[in-house]
Parts: C-alpha cells; structure tokens; sequence
C-alpha cells in the first residue's frame, strides 16, 4: 500500500492544473475578515444570485426550536433524494440565499430536493447556535422527508465550515440514534477548531475561531471541534479538498479518524487547488463537482418513493 499524496489524486486531475492555474495567476489569495469592523464590511458587500427557478423559503420546528431554510426542488425530474445543504463562510458569514444557484445545479442534475439552512451567525450568536440549527432541520426533515419529499433517502453535506457543521449534525443525530442520513459531502471542513493538533495551529490566529467559539471553555469539545469525536456509526462519506488548501491536513486527518472507526470513506485531493475551489470557474472545480454528482448518485440511487 502506498501512503502518499500523490497516491490520493487521480491522475487524470493532473492534465487540469495548468489551465485551473490561469485563474489562480490573476487572484490575489484572501484570508476572511480579520476584524469585526471588516466583518460588517463583508457582510454589506455580499449579495446573493436568485436561483431560476427561486427556491422557497419556509420556517420550520422540531424538537422545540425553529429554523428558517431555503427549498429547491427538480425542475424536470422526480425527487429521488434530499441533500441537506450548509453554506460555509467560516461561521459568521453567508446565508442559505448564497448558495442558491449552486443548489438549484444539483436539484436539477439529480433530481434532489436541496434544503438549505439558514443557521444563526457568529459572533452575534456564538457556538451552539449555529449546530443546534443545523440539528433542528436534520429533525425536522427526520419526521418531515418522506411526507413532504416521497422520499425517506436523506444525504447532508457543506462547504467549509459548512463541513464542520454537517460533521456535528451527524453526530448529535447519531447520539440520539437517529441514524436517517444515508451519506455525506464534505467539502474542505475546519475540524480542530481548539489549534492544539498540528493541523488546527495553521489557522490559530483566525478570527473566525473566536468569533465562534466564543465563551466555551473547551475548544476540543467534540460539537465545536468534531476531530476529536468518537467517529463510530456514520455513514459514508464523501471528503474533498485541494492540495493547496490549508485545511488539507486537517481534511487527511479527519479522513483517516473516519476509517479507523468503521465507516466508509471516499477521499478526493485534487491538485493545486486552494481553500473553496468548488467555488471557483475553473476545470479542477468542474471535475471535483462531477465527482460528487456521481458519487452521490451512487449512494442515492436506492432511493425510496411513496408508494413504489
């Protein structure tokens, strides 16, 4: 067995780099806001794309707590499956509405119902906020799916420190023996938010980890920091991230926890790119989005139907 880096990128990536490296050539490499003056900047500058068709926003509760989130159904197709979807920003940016048009692309290329949830922000409302939540519409859609989708196939995934809090739903649903989500995507997630491990020390001085951690005592708290969790009783999962990001490390690390707990995990690395490359317009980020099409094809294709 071969156990390097390169071993984990499949070759065909590699014929991508140059072109994706274009645009990298012409972009000047960020770090999020700093400050809570410049977080206020940022957030006034943000401004949402509507989806075509737009997705419908409704305010749900279960389990005593309400949550706002955003539906994107397939234009053309059945529903076969719900991704519970969690937009990143390093927990104190972004919203469900952000997300939009990336979500209506894969409710209409797989036929998903895409929810998306719009979880409270940091630093206004710090750690538990925004996973209880995420937790609120995992059991809102645990007792809700198959009514209102037709479809019991459930599927969670996020995008940066939307990975981390897909992670947290995960467990906290497991903790409660609810074990409704079939599998997982996880897209370059933070997963030691205490910097004590040698992966969570590169991004210590992030503002965002104050920002969400706020007033916890312990950082290594497994609902803040899942790299630290008993991993056992998931189901499988999806992990992607760039050779170039700064939470590759931390990616490798969570991967590997992952498998010596039992479960089943898929780990994609894709060369030279950087922290949220699915974001970006480049081939890396088209081959890493068939990626997760197909692969999410294949754990849904199961999919239960009322009445079939």
């Amino acid at each position: 067995m071969r156990f390097a880096l390169d071993a984990l990128i499949d070759p065909r990536l590699h014929l991508l780099t140059a072109e994706s490296s274009v645009f990298y050539a012409g972009r000047t490499p960020g770090r999020g806001p700093g400050t809570p003056d410049e977080l206020r900047a940022a957030r006034a500058a943000a401004a949402p794309v509507p989806a075509d068709p737009p997705a419908v926003e409704e305010t749900v509760t279960a389990g005593g707590r309400t949550v706002t989130l955003r539906i994107l159904l397939p234009v053309r197709r059945a529903v076969r499956g719900v991704f519970l979807q969690l937009h990143g920003g390093g927990f104190y940016l972004g919203s469900a509405a952000t997300d939009d048009v990336a979500n209506r692309r894969l409710a209409d290329a797989l036929g998903l119902a895409v929810v998306s949830v719009d979880y409270r922000l940091a630093p206004e409302q710090p750690w538990p906020a925004a996973p209880d939540d995420c937790e609120t519409a995992a059991l809102w859609l645990a007792e809700h799916a198959e009514r209102r989708f037709g479809t019991a196939r459930l599927a969670i995934g996020g995008f940066s420190a939307g990975a981390t809090l897909a992670m947290t739903t995960l467990l906290r649903l497991r903790d409660r023996s609810l074990p409704v989500f079939d599998c997982a995507v996880l897209q370059f997630g933070t997963y030691d938010l205490s910097a004590r491990t040698p992966a969570g020390r590169l991004i210590a001085d992030e503002y965002f980890l104050r920002a969400y951690c706020g007033a916890a005592a312990d950082r290594t708290h497994p609902d803040i920091s899942p790299i630290y969790a008993d991993l056992a009783g998931l189901p499988p999962a999806l992990v992607v991230v760039g050779a170039a990001d700064i939470l590759l490390e931390d990616n490798l690390a969570m991967a590997a926890r992952l498998s010596a707990a039992g479960n089943e995990v898929d780990l994609r690395v894709y060369p030279g790119a950087p922290h949220g490359f699915t974001g970006h317009p480049t081939p890396m980020a088209r081959a890493a989005h068939a990626d997760i099409d197909g692969w999410l094809e294949s754990h849904l294709s199961a999919a239960r139907f009322l009445g079939a």
